[in-house]
């Protein structure tokens, strides 16, 4: 860990997370208590949706202010913020924090959960805000950007933004927990999703049970 006292200095594990207004805040949720439980520095990026969506969702009412909005969550999480990784909540005109800039920016972002119109954005290089820049800067910088896209159906536009982002190195994952796991909570199902995306990571965790192992109800198929 650096010494600097530089507001955002440079972390050994450092990764952006956005969240937008699509359905699927507990998802959101989940994954930032896992990475600041794994010690990752977090830039988080919240859309003005993304807090209508957190409220309806899971009851929170997020607040616009950066710091306070940072206080609320690891209240949520009953977190001390000397006890694990480092959140710094940012501001759509944060310009100048390292998620704007190759030069600075981690090599990993998340958009979880991700609306389509942020998809639509981030595919065309918008840039209208911190977020979209973010995303950008992942992209071109070919770094790994995830995708947690949560809407249904999709219509042919949202696909050929998912094969365009795909083809330049993006990984789309859809909300679309399994039953393989035998789910008795929604909790589980969001388990499921976020242990895939910790998966994609390279971070290690206990979610959930893998495939073929623990699955003390499999039952042989006969043919």
């Amino acid at each position: 860990m650096s010494n600097s006292n530089h507001p955002y200095a440079k972390k050994e594990k450092a990764i952006s997370l956005a969240w937008t207004g699509a359905s699927g805040a507990p998802y959101g949720l989940k994954l930032l208590q896992c990475l600041l439980t794994a010690d990752y520095q977090v830039f988080l990026m919240v859309s003005s949706a993304a807090r209508v969506v957190l409220a309806t969702e899971e009851g929170l009412q997020l607040s616009a202010n950066s710091e306070k909005a940072c206080q609320q969550l690891l209240a949520h999480f009953k977190m001390d913020k000397n006890a694990a990784g480092e959140l710094v909540v940012l501001g759509k005109d944060e310009w100048f924090s390292p998620p704007a800039s190759g030069s600075a920016a981690p090599k990993q972002m998340v958009v979880c959960p991700c609306s389509t119109g942020t998809l639509a954005a981030i595919a065309t290089g918008m840039s209208n805000n911190l977020l979209e820049r973010a995303a950008d800067v992942v992209i071109k910088e070919r770094g790994q950007l995830i995708l947690v896209p949560r809407e249904t159906p999709f219509s042919a536009i949202h696909l050929e933004h998912m094969l365009s982002l795909t083809r330049n190195g993006a990984t789309i994952m859809p909300a679309a927990p399994g039953f393989y796991h035998y789910p008795k909570s929604i909790e589980d199902l969001v388990n499921f999703m976020v242990s895939r995306i910790l998966d994609h990571l390279g971070i290690e965790h206990g979610l959930t049970n893998r495939w073929g192992y623990a699955n003390d109800k499999s039952e042989k198929i006969d043919n």
